[in-house]
């Protein structure tokens, strides 16, 4: 197969899809690789590099997309990326469709075949949107701590306080990857943490690894509302896989949180758990409303592009050699984990969380791969 990776067009975003040895590993398994020049540029991975792994480097994102098989990417395919997607072409990446039907519904008349890394699943786990997740829990709260800062906007909390001062109140919306990296982060700081789901098996486990200054609570409207008025810094960090973000907290909530109080949603690239949330990017990432501090950057690993290429690729990587092996009527019809990252195959919605987004028909992917050829 000829595999594509483009250079990441969205702003601000410097990730790669591949790393030089993940070129090597496909080409050695019989594969063809283009790489765009200077798609791994903003990770410190120079064309020469992957030169030397076996890939050919192609100058134009045109020429690159109409020669590809299959398109690697990191980030969802931006307009003129929809426009270049085409029938029969796989594209294996994060999508988020759920907080996009523009997206949704051009990638479905494009006829192409799309595998979301986010929905990839293995006995419950996301393995593939683990270590981004990871990555993004523990980045909101290095960013939470400089947006509190005064000349940033914030309220100019340390979060971690000093002897006489009491440290900052964190107040993190789920305890799932994210929302356990950013309590890490956060208590590592010495603030005062408060993790709050719906899942009491996760709470119990949460209560039994965090350290003492990490608090677990069930999660409720209440339980939430309460909290909000000594809550300096609040993380969304709740995940439906494939669904859109339930909304959390409400514009109303805001008039709870001091001034200077910071929001950052980590679950925007799903459409948010904050109602006032709104896609953000690297070169503006905050916005105030109410007085509160919002940072809603919707690829916030982008930023440390270098480690978070090596922990993406050392986790697709797999799975790309075996969707590059099968072809994507195999892979569905052969491997049930690749079976769940099917989200649109040749025009039709595979997916029924990113149907149920947009009120859409969704069919089974079985039945659409039976139709491919």
């Amino acid at each position: 197969m000829i595999i594509g990776v483009p250079q990441e067009i969205k702003t601000h975003e410097y990730r790669v899809a591949l790393t030089p040895w993940g070129a090597r590993a496909l080409t050695r398994a019989g594969h063809k690789v283009l790489v765009q020049a200077g798609a791994g540029a903003g990770s410190g991975m120079p064309d020469e590099d992957y030169a030397a792994g076996g890939a050919a480097i192609v100058t134009g994102a045109e020429e690159l997309w109409q020669r590809a098989e299959m398109i690697l990417k990191v980030k969802e395919p931006q307009p003129v990326e929809v426009q270049r997607a085409r029938p029969g072409q796989v594209l294996f990446t994060y999508f988020h469709f759920a907080a996009d039907r523009e997206l949704t519904l051009g990638l479905r008349d494009s006829g192409a075949h799309c595998f979301a890394y986010e929905t990839l699943e293995v006995d419950g786990h996301l393995p593939l949107l683990t270590p981004m997740s990871e990555v993004a829990g523990r980045m909101a709260v290095q960013e939470g701590a400089r947006f509190l800062e005064r000349p940033f906007g914030g309220s100019g909390v340390l979060l971690s306080g000093l002897p006489g001062v009491e440290p900052g109140q964190v107040l993190i919306l789920g305890g799932g990857t994210v929302g356990t990296n950013a309590a890490w982060i956060a208590a590592g700081m010495g603030a005062r943490v408060t993790i709050l789901d719906i899942d009491l098996e996760r709470l119990r486990h949460l209560e039994e690894v965090m350290p003492d200054n990490v608090t677990t609570v069930y999660s409720t409207e209440e339980a939430i509302e309460e909290r909000l008025d000594r809550t300096d810094l609040l993380i969304g960090a709740v995940l439906i896989p494939g669904a859109r973000t339930p909304r959390l907290v409400r514009r109303e909530h805001l008039s709870r949180m001091r001034p200077g109080s910071v929001i950052v949603d980590v679950a925007v690239d799903q459409g948010g758990c904050v109602e006032t949330c709104r896609p953000t990017t690297h070169e503006e990432p905050t916005f105030v409303v109410d007085g509160v501090v919002h940072y809603c950057v919707a690829n916030m690993p982008g930023a440390v592009a270098r480690t978070s290429t090596f922990g993406l690729t050392n986790a697709t990587l797999p799975w790309i050699l075996r969707l590059a092996a099968l072809g994507p009527k195999r892979a569905v019809e052969g491997d049930p984990a690749l079976r769940t990252a099917a989200n649109i195959l040749g025009g039709h919605i595979t997916h029924p969380a990113v149907a149920a987004a947009f009120d859409l028909p969704a069919e089974a992917p079985e039945e659409a791969a039976a139709a491919l050829a």
